[in-house]
């Protein structure tokens, strides 16, 4: 097989960030590449310079045959490149089949074709089996869906060139199932396929040879039978990973918050649970289980029906956000991007912004030293890798984007934390990282919540897991006496629909 891509010495450089260096890359038809690296290696820069979103300051390119000095999207798409990002590219105020027909528009008489753009989004929703209504405005989907609508529409232009930036991590295992099914198909039909991803364990069912950035350099690159999951992990954060799932023993305390018979919608059914000082209580569920819903419903972003929630045996009513942060509870949000960040604001904003009440005088003022001073600690604190506070959220790693999050509620004396997938997305020592830090919490007696679709994560890292289905908890178990197999048959324990 010849190579369909040769990308030579690419280097790239950000405002006090290089992020590539010298870069060498090859891509062969019919071939899944994975392309590893923690985040902040370079991987998805290197990637939007193949796909024209970025212009590469050195080095040359050759795609399908020809020497190509300078691509945008849209010449990157006539060439048969096609990305699926990590961070979601969709236009919710518009139809499935109006995203994926987004800036190739099928037209009659100069006018949008709506009915032959609904009908080849169905037959193709349906080709690849994605159980999706192409007349539905993408803002009413799930994350889950919504990742797949950007798979569709990366699928929708028959791509020599496929792109997929961490495609499984909203996705339930039936979804990815399915994806995988679909790269052996297209790889069969010839197509290249780059894939990212930080879940490893992935890779030995689609992955032909796996290449390694650190830091924006060139590591090496194997076929992937030759090497172990150890070994890479080794290759990618230049030191042996000794601990996947760090775990701290801490003392059980008094009770330090509870809800009381939560109801907030058919996801959210009579939710009633407790957490202690010194403990970490995972959620554990099938996408559609309640678990974020649930989330959202505590922390006052979506209304509640009934219920009661009490912290430090007080009862506090959250109406709204700012309720549960006065009172001292907080969130870390499934979607980062659109609930979690500010991505257009610097991260010194982004950890100042929660925070205007402990940093404003009574005048309105704000006081820039101190302001200064929060941000350099949780930079600190936190080894969030910005080379300048004052860059923008969005151009930060994912796992570095998580930090800023998780700082700017941890500067204020935050009580419980609930953390909403908070390993999504972000590499294996970015995903140790936000463990210690769950641990951290454990050991100073704040209450942590967290929410995760990983059951290796939540059994490594829980200390009591809520087992929900339905909008219901259906379990709750002493991790001492879970297994993967235990929390499936409890989260699939629906109810008798009649």
């Amino acid at each position: 097989m010849g190579n369909i891509v040769e990308l030579r010495k690419i280097s790239k450089s950000f405002p006090g960030v290089k992020a590539l260096d010298q870069v060498s890359f090859t891509l062969k038809a019919g071939e899944v590449l994975g392309l590893l690296g923690e985040n902040g290696a370079g991987k998805s820069t290197l990637m939007k310079i193949l796909s024209g979103v970025y212009t590469k300051d050195e080095g040359s390119m050759q795609i399908l045959g020809k020497e190509v000095d300078h691509l945008t999207p849209l010449t990157a798409q006539k060439m048969g490149i096609a990305i699926i990002n990590q961070e979601l590219n969709l236009c919710d105020h518009l139809t499935v089949a109006q995203n994926i027909f987004l800036g190739r528009e099928l037209l009659r008489n100069g006018t949008l074709n709506e009915r032959k753009m609904n009908g080849e989004a169905r037959k193709l929703l349906e080709r690849f089996q994605i159980d999706i209504d192409p007349e539905t405005p993408v803002g009413n989907l799930s994350v889950s869906k919504k990742q797949l609508v950007e798979i569709a529409k990366a699928l929708s232009i028959e791509a020599k060139i496929l792109i997929m930036d961490e495609p499984t991590s909203a996705l339930t295992a039936k979804e990815i199932d399915n994806l995988f099914a679909i790269i052996k198909r297209l790889r069969a039909q010839g197509c290249g396929i780059v894939y990212i991803s930080h879940r490893l364990e992935e890779l030995q069912h689609i992955v032909d040879r796996v290449m390694i950035l650190r830091d924006g350099k060139y590591i090496t690159d194997m076929p992937f039978q030759e090497t172990t999951l150890s070994e890479i992990i080794a290759y990618m954060v230049g030191r042996e990973i000794k601990e996947k799932f760090p775990r701290v023993e801490a003392a059980v305390g008094e009770k330090i918050f509870e809800v009381k018979n939560l109801n907030a919608g058919r996801m959210v059914r009579n939710i009633s649970f407790s957490l202690r000082k010194g403990e970490i209580v995972g959620i554990a569920g099938l996408m559609g289980a309640g678990r974020t819903e649930t989330t959202r419903a505590i922390f006052g972003a979506d209304p509640k029906e009934s219920g009661q929630i009490f912290i430090d045996g007080e009862e506090v009513k959250i109406n709204r956000p700012i309720d549960a942060i006065k009172a001292g509870l907080v969130l870390v949000p499934e979607d980062r991007g659109k609930d979690g960040l500010c991505t257009k604001l610097s991260v010194k904003d982004n950890i100042a912004l929660p925070n205007l009440d402990i940093l404003a005088s009574k005048l309105g003022l704000v006081n820039r030293k101190q302001e200064t001073e929060l941000t350099e600690t949780a930079v600190r604190n936190f080894e969030i890798k910005v080379a300048d506070p004052e860059t923008p959220a969005d151009s930060l790693s994912g796992g570095n984007q998580q930090k800023v999050i998780v700082s700017k509620w941890l500067a204020r004396n935050s009580r419980v934390v609930i953390f909403d997938e908070p390993t999504r997305g972000i590499d294996v020592a970015s995903k140790v990282e936000i463990y210690n830090i769950m641990n951290d919490l454990k050991q100073k007696g704040i209450g942590v919540l967290f929410v995760s679709s990983e059951l290796p994560e939540i059994l490594g890292i829980s200390d009591r897991i809520l087992v929900m289905a339905d909008g219901r908890i259906t379990k709750e178990l002493d991790v001492r006496e879970a297994t993967q197999d235990l929390i499936l048959k409890y989260a699939t324990q629906f109810e008798k629909k009649l």
